[in-house]
């Protein structure tokens, strides 16, 4: 058994090494591990062999060659882009959840991913896996068809052109619809939904300016209708829209300016807390609590922070102190009124 461990990692070794671009010598290599080159000689043979069967199930067209300029074993070719069998099954999975589709838009989506299964036997074993979820599939309340428009707006906010809206309302103003004039900058998904990130613009003295020093959000799918204007809008590099960031800084996509938040957490696990906050860093901790501080964008870190109870306990800024005291009594009016 520990000769058979001790084989294993020989070859997973120089498999890694190979992956870096690193040559194999055959003699270097029986000195490095203690062996012959003949049991050298087998290990890169079963490289050569695991390779050779990658080929096959996801097209993977590397090679162990020898370089005789180089006196040594090396890995030619590339790794396949299309995804593995279990990558496909992973984002068709991630995809069912999302629930980002129609039902029609989403079978026919997961159809074009499975369609890339090899060898054919796998192409039936994924579908089945995914049959029932596909099956009991369940769309949004209002679905709505949106490819076309995610690519239209997207093509826009590459050429960076200003774009005029007509935007459904939700809330007490549900059906109506207002303008508005914007220069797009980022499409995101999140909880369910499309949405464009966009800044407001207005027309003052014959030039467009920012309504706000940050970005507005639209769920794609209530963008009833839009246009291309002739104008198109400047965007300095230093300035540019950094989706990745915002992410980061924005829960369940309500839009506001960014602060920094700094709260007492007494929760079990602080990792979540983490996850949930990518900014957030924790400054300090005893047997009790941690003290954690993050940065964020808006007012959605209300919802996050009142869902947590008292496991947590706002200490900064005096301002959110205040919004989620207002935001708890309003809760228990209507608390009271139901009962």
């Amino acid at each position: 058994m520990a000769d058979h461990h001790s084989k294993n990692s020989r070859i997973l070794d120089m498999y890694e090494r190979l992956c870096a671009g690193k040559t194999l010598n055959k003699s270097e290599e029986a000195l490095r591990f203690g062996i012959d080159e003949r049991s050298v000689q087998r290990d890169i043979d079963d490289i050569r062999a695991y390779l050779a069967e990658r080929s096959i199930s996801s097209g993977d067209d590397r090679q162990v060659v020898y370089d005789r300029q180089k006196k040594g074993f090396l890995l030619s070719g590339y790794q396949s882009p299309l995804m593995t069998n279990s990558e496909i099954l992973a984002v068709s999975k991630i995809l069912l959840e999302s629930r980002a589709f129609t039902k029609k838009d989403m079978s026919a989506i997961l159809d074009k991913l499975i369609s890339g299964c090899v060898p054919q036997k796998n192409m039936k074993l994924v579908s089945d896996l995914l049959a029932n979820e596909k099956f009991h599939y369940v769309e949004l309340t209002n679905p709505a068809g949106i490819q076309d428009k995610l690519w239209d707006i997207g093509s826009d906010i590459q050429q960076r052109h200003l774009l005029e809206i007509s935007y459904q309302k939700q809330g007490a103003d549900a059906g109506s619809a207002v303008i508005r004039i914007v220069e797009p900058v980022s499409i995101l998904f999140s909880e369910y939904y499309f949405y464009l990130n966009a800044y407001i613009v207005e027309a003052t003295d014959g030039k467009y300016t920012h309504k706000y020093d940050y970005p507005a959000i639209f769920r794609v799918d209530r963008i009833a209708d839009y246009r291309l204007l002739d104008q198109t809008f400047s965007l300095p590099y230093a300035n540019r829209f950094q989706e990745g960031e915002f992410r980061k800084r924005v829960q369940f996509m309500y839009p506001g300016r960014l602060q920094s938040i700094r709260f007492r957490y007494t929760g079990a696990s602080v990792d979540a807390i983490l996850d949930r906050l990518p900014t957030a860093k924790v400054l300090s901790k005893d047997e009790e609590a941690f003290i954690v501080e993050a940065e964020v964008y808006g007012k959605g870190i209300v919802m996050w922070l009142l869902s947590q109870g008292d496991r947590v306990d706002v200490l900064a800024p005096e301002s959110l102190r205040l919004t989620m005291k207002e935001t708890l009594l309003r809760i228990l009016e209507k608390y009271q009124e139901v009962l």
